[in-house]
């Protein structure tokens, strides 16, 4: 194959996983949660999420999770501590850092957040067999570290 035709392939290739699915789950997130009456972006839902399971986290924790730099996580958890979901606190160790907590607001959401994601995926993945989500979720993997190392 010569490395024209290779391209024209990536070019097909490079859009879906680009973008595509990723804008077409998020708008389908943002649906799913407000018709959970929840005002939260799917961004938001990453950090909430992470939040849910281990409540107390670090902001530089939070943004190696969700893959985010600092100025990004900074707007997200400002607009997080907004919608009085969660809060800061600075612990007497280390006044550099800011250890992120739930509030009871944040703790209260998680069912119907976990609702409309689960519906989201569902309806995303239907008539996708387990095998075959395997298969993504490998593939995936693969493409996301391969990007990780190069960063």
């Amino acid at each position: 194959m010569k490395i024209e035709d290779e391209f024209k392939e990536l070019d097909l290739i490079f859009p879906i996983i680009n973008g595509k699915v990723s804008i077409a789950i998020n708008r389908k997130l943002y649906r799913n949660f407000k018709k959970e009456g929840l005002d939260i972006t799917p961004e938001q839902w990453t950090v909430l999420s992470f939040l849910w399971k281990e409540d107390g986290i670090t902001q530089q924790v939070l943004c190696d999770a969700t893959f985010k730099d600092k100025p990004s996580m900074t707007r997200l958890i400002d607009n997080l501590v907004k919608q009085k979901l969660v809060y800061r606190k600075t612990p007497p160790t280390d006044r550099r850092a800011n250890l992120i907590y739930l509030t009871e607001a944040g703790h209260s959401i998680q069912e119907r957040a976990e609702v409309a994601v689960y519906d989201t995926m569902k309806y995303a993945l239907a008539g996708i067999d387990e095998k075959g989500i395997e298969e993504v979720r490998r593939l995936l993997k693969i493409v996301f570290d391969n990007l990780k190392e190069s960063l």
